[in-house]
């Protein structure tokens, strides 16, 4: 095992290295895709697939990213370089989608900054913000200021909209400044960004949670829709949600930890991060939702009753129409909605510069450039493409792109990649064993399961699942085409964006870098043929099997006795296989090519098997769920019932908990002045 100890710039302190991440993974999404996602899936109940997902996905591929980049001390691609030099396009895509998600989510910052500049001038005038009304015709007011006036009124330079083009400049210029000069400034810049939202989400809560009627809201979070748990969207949503939210697979973390100390944490602080994401999360939903329980009777005093879940949309629709116009109902509420937005940009800015750094230091380690040339060609870059998103048509171009990177194709698929090519091409045991060394907790074996075993199979399911989507949606032929015959623009340059980035990815680690020569495989397989021969192509033979029976099921897996013979002959060869590679990562022996691709075609067969399953589950219940509702429409209390206060208490409890758990672990190991150091398992 060979470790890179060249020196390397560092995060000043471990609390900044923890901050940084935090600020990564908590963003824009944690306000309105998290509360609005948790609201439309059954309220309370969606915490259960929700936490089993951050524990047993969230986490461990945080630790999995955390290790590479600390064993490798290089940012993504080099990391997956070290691995194995036919991985390094791996880590070149994830952080090409990163800059794809960089040049629109400035965009969203500059919203935020010219809701600022509204907010101001209403509290240095006096006068109401320009979206303020009640009942009906407030809602109507707000979604008209951010659809028409903001958005497509006001002056043009040229097809740019001039406010927002300003405000775009201004969100490059401030994401220069906070990493032009390395981590050890973002760590610095992070104790003042990270906590500040924080602040002001607590404070948004408590006046939320004061406002008459904020429990009528609430119910609407949190009363649980226990029908919800066996609709197997409801875990989708929870699976992808918990991985969009932490930041995986932009290589954002993995190049955080690049830049840790040798003797740094591992395993706690992935756990504090991706708790400290969920509360985050979790509270900023209260104060959501209990400020728009509060607007809805203000409303409903007015004589203008408004019921929430007509105002509640996900996306910008609740960032910039349904909380501008709930804030527009408070006393002093100039200064509530410049609060609000001021943490939206504090929230977004550590986001922005985050997925900015992964960049930066991928391209740095590739070529040994010097940041101060690559982050301006960057930045210029950045606010050039920028320009696409301010047009007329620039909202829906920005959804497009969105979708099309968090879908089918995007970084869900990367997660997938990564974790194929991290479990069944590396020695996954010596990253585990690394990570165990320096942290204050060690991970057991069941770590290499969830990685090389049961992670890729949900993350598998949910690929076929957006693909099966997306085949139902359009009819053969009309995927990039209107009924009328005409083009769907949006969606042809959106899935053309994404082939750039695929091309442009095994192009960039195509090219040889000056560093090639002195570049080393840290994770090296042995070079000695297998013994296990034999037993690996049994595996590889039930994986091809398991994928003909699959096939031969009939259409929506009608023939059950074939599609779970299918599904056994799966399991059993994916065990196989992992057991192979579990022994070959103790000894001095090279896993056999059939272990590894009879491990990729079990994974492929099992998830089209769940997918099948799960297809057929969901439309049962959907079908029962609509006959329900059409009998009993369900109406939102105005207080919260027993079991929602127990659904609170426990989150609460859980939080507290786990992040006072992680927190007496560090103590407990910085009190020997050092990591505990663990046999191990």
């Amino acid at each position: 095992m060979e470790l890179l100890e060249e020196q390397r710039e560092t995060w000043g302190t471990r609390g900044g290295f923890v901050l940084a991440a935090v600020g990564s993974a908590v963003g824009l999404g944690n306000l309105w895709g998290f509360p609005y996602k948790l609201y439309d899936n059954g309220g309370g109940a969606f915490l259960i697939p929700y936490i089993v997902a951050m524990f047993c996905i969230g986490i461990p591929l945080l630790i999995l990213e955390f290790t590479l980049g600390h064993y490798t001390q290089r940012a993504a691609p080099n990391a997956f370089h070290r691995v194995n030099k036919r991985l390094e396009f791996v880590g070149w895509w994830g952080i090409i989608l990163g800059f794809v998600i960089i040049t629109y989510y400035p965009t969203i910052l500059a919203y935020c900054f010219n809701y600022m500049g509204d907010s101001l001038g209403a509290i240095f005038t006096g006068q109401p913000l320009p979206w303020a009304g009640e009942g009906i015709e407030g809602v109507q007011n707000a979604s008209a200021y951010f659809f028409k006036d903001y958005l497509t009124g006001g002056d043009y330079i040229g097809p740019f909209r001039s406010e927002i083009l300003y405000m775009l400049i201004l969100a490059w210029v401030l994401m220069y400044f906070c990493i032009f000069r390395g981590v050890k400034l973002v760590g610095k810049i992070v104790w003042l960004t990270v906590p500040l939202p924080w602040i002001m989400l607590i404070v948004l809560a408590v006046r939320g949670l004061t406002l008459e009627g904020s429990m009528k809201g609430l119910t609407f979070y949190l009363d649980p829709d226990w029908i919800q748990l066996a609709k197997p969207t409801t875990w989708r949503y929870a699976f992808g949600q918990v991985f969009f939210s932490l930041s995986l697979a932009f290589g954002v973390m993995l190049t955080y930890a690049s830049f840790l100390h040798r003797k740094s944490d591992i395993n706690n602080n992935a756990a504090i991060i991706g708790i400290a994401d969920f509360a985050t999360s979790f509270i900023g939903g209260i104060a959501i939702f209990a400020t728009l329980g509060g607007m809805a009777h203000v409303a409903s005093q007015a004589g203008q009753p408004i019921p929430v879940n007509e105002v509640i949309k996900g996306g910008p629709g609740l960032a910039f129409v349904a909380f501008p116009y709930a804030l527009a109902q408070l006393p002093g509420a100039a200064w509530w909605s410049l609060i609000f937005f001021f943490m939206l940009v504090t929230l977004g800015i550590d986001s922005a510069f985050s997925i900015t750094e992964s960049v930066l230091a991928g391209i740095v380690d590739k070529t040994g450039w010097r940041r101060s040339i690559v982050l301006p060609v960057m930045s210029a870059i950045g606010i050039g493409t920028g320009l696409l998103y301010i047009t007329i048509d620039g909202l829906s171009f920005l959804g497009t792109v969105d979708g099309f990177v968090n879908g089918t194709w995007g970084i869900a698929f990367i997660g997938l990649i990564e974790c194929v090519a991290l479990g069944w091409f590396s020695r996954l045991d010596i990253l585990r064993k690394h990570a165990n060394e320096r942290s204050d907790w060690r991970l057991g074996r069941w770590w290499n399961l969830l990685i090389r075993v049961l992670i890729p199979v949900v993350l598998g399911t949910l690929f076929f699942w957006s693909l099966y989507d997306n085949i139902q949606q359009y009819k053969l032929g009309e995927f990039l085409r209107n009924t009328d015959g005409t083009c769907r623009v949006n969606d042809c340059i959106g899935l053309g964006i994404m082939a750039a980035a695929c091309i442009l990815a095994v192009t960039m680690s195509l090219i040889r870098s000056p560093h090639d020569k002195a570049e080393k495989q840290t994770i090296q397989p042995p070079t000695q043929t297998s013994s296990g021969r034999s037993m690996a192509i049994v595996g590889f033979a039930l994986s091809v099997l398991a994928l003909l029976v699959f096939i031969f099921t009939g259409k929506d897996g009608q023939n059950q006795i074939m599609l779970f013979s299918s599904m056994a002959l799966g399991i059993v060869s994916l065990l196989l296989c992992h057991v192979l590679l579990e022994r070959f990562d103790k000894g001095d022996t090279r896993p056999s090519s059939f272990a590894r691709i009879g491990g990729i075609l079990a994974i492929a067969s099992i998830s089209l098997c769940v997918l099948t399953i799960l297809v057929a589950l969901s439309k049962k219940v959907a079908d029962k769920a609509t006959d329900i509702l059409e009998e009993a429409p369900v109406e939102s209390a105005d207080h919260l019932s027993g079991t929602s206060y127990v659904i609170l208490g426990g989150v609460f409890v859980l939080i507290v908990f786990g992040l006072g758990w992680c927190f007496w672990k560090a103590i407990g190991a910085a009190a020997k002045n050092e990591p505990e150091q663990q046999p191990e398992a």
